[in-house]
């Protein structure tokens, strides 16, 4: 089995921000020698999501932040800002609806991604945030490739 990492740095803008990684998950899938496994994409962020759809202006620049809107106002009271008192109780919130992970299946050494799927990672802070992608490679490398040592 083989296990691969790689970290993807971003620098973002405050609110809802989506940045297109797929470039990145395919060349660490590639860089892997992982033919059959899984790709497992993570932020270690609690403001912070990772989904996959298309990454289309209307719908990320638009369709998504308005809905987050409509669903997780940011202007609600949210406990954590009457705690922290830091402006972005809704972004933990939106965050823990949409999820920090996604798990693509990696099959014939490229990520299984439907025709109208990209890899986008959601900034959701109120503040421009450093951020780090994590994506972890497992699997079993082509059957005719002898393993690494």
């Amino acid at each position: 089995m083989v296990v691969h990492h790689e970290t993807v740095r971003l620098d973002t803008s405050p609110g809802v921000q989506a940045i297109d990684i797929t470039r990145q998950v395919v060349e660490a899938v590639r860089a892997s020698g992982v033919h059959d496994g899984l790709a497992c994409v993570f932020s270690p962020s609690s403001t912070s999501a990772v989904i996959a759809n298309e990454f289309e202006p209307g719908l990320m620049e638009e369709d998504v932040p308005g809905a987050l809107e409509r669903l997780l106002p940011q202007a609600l009271p949210y406990g954590h800002e009457r705690r922290w008192h830091d402006g972005n109780g809704h972004s933990h919130v939106r965050a823990t609806f949409l999820g920090p992970s996604l798990t693509v299946p990696v099959i014939g050494g490229e990520p299984a991604l439907g025709t109208w799927q990209q890899v986008v990672f959601l900034e959701l802070d109120n503040k421009p945030r450093r951020r780090e992608v994590l994506v972890q490679v497992v699997g079993e490398p082509r059957a005719d490739k002898p393993r690494a040592k």
